[in-house]
């Protein structure tokens, strides 16, 4: 049986005067996968995910998520579809880090129970790591301490679809393989979730299929194997990109992407002569 679709996005094209950020971009992602959204900087991998969550218009072009469409459908609605982490997670006011993740709860205010909602932000404080953080100002913590709050949020909103910008960009490697391992914990529960990443080894070892932009355009897509190959990567990246392909005792295979050295020559910019007698 084919796995159900719960994001659909066909032709859209997104422009600010006459300068298209997305251009005729068609992709889908089902439940119980994770897609990757990979490409350059400037590609449009942010500017598509605001398209998904509601927040930038397009020009042409259909978008579904559950079945609706997020520029039209209420506000409520889509909270209950579809759970957001921007690259952004700073917060202006000085919230508990519980009150932050409890907003997460706030699309089921009229469904849920105080023990329920309780649970589930312990539940969801807990797989990320910061139920030591709970009672402390947000304001107070690190920058990965804070996205690690993000993601308890969305988990705790308990979502069908979950969209993830750069989740792990403020954290440590090991709170990388985490959150990395908690998309693909939603996925086998069922969510379809789609998430933008510049690490293209960590794409490739946790999403099912990626979707490769370049300058608003879908370069590529479909499985690592299928998109991951040395003349797609070097000219989406215009960089000298090696793929390798291995494959492990338990014949698990993996995908390591080598881009070349890069060896700028910066002499003509005097530093060394200029601090030569610090």
């Amino acid at each position: 049986m084919a796995a159900t679709e719960m994001i659909t996005v066909d032709n859209v094209t997104v422009a600010i005067g006459e300068k298209k950020l997305l251009d005729g971009v068609t992709m889908s992602a089902a439940a119980g996968e994770v897609l990757g959204l990979i490409g350059p900087n400037g590609a449009g991998k942010s500017t598509l995910l605001a398209v998904l969550t509601g927040d930038r218009d397009r020009i042409a072009g259909e978008v579904r998520i559950g079945g609706f469409d997020p520029a039209t459908a209420s506000p409520l609605h889509m909270a209950q579809l579809r759970a957001v982490m921007l690259q952004d997670v700073s917060v202006a006011f000085s919230f508990l880090v519980w009150d932050v993740v409890e907003m997460g709860r706030r699309p089921w205010e009229k469904t849920s129970d105080p023990e329920t909602d309780r649970a589930v932000i312990e539940v969801a404080l807990e797989a990320t790591g910061v139920s030591h953080l709970a009672e402390r100002e947000i304001t107070t913590l690190s920058g990965g301490e804070k996205a690690r709050v993000a993601l308890s949020r969305v988990l705790a909103q308990q979502t069908p679809v979950v969209l993830l910008d750069e989740p792990t960009a403020a954290m440590d490697i090991g709170h990388q393989e985490q959150t990395l391992g908690i998309a693909r914990a939603l996925a086998r529960s069922g969510a379809a979730v789609i998430v933008v990443m510049h690490d293209l080894n960590a794409a490739a070892a946790y999403c099912d299929r990626v979707v490769c932009l370049e300058r608003g355009r879908v370069v590529a897509q479909g499985t690592v194997d299928e998109v991951y190959t040395s003349e797609i990567l070097s000219g989406v990246y215009g960089w000298p990109i090696r793929v390798e392909r291995h494959r492990d005792e338990s014949n698990r295979k993996s995908v390591r992407v080598i881009p070349q050295r890069a060896t700028p020559d910066i002499s003509s910019l005097g530093f060394l002569s200029a601090n030569s007698g610090i």
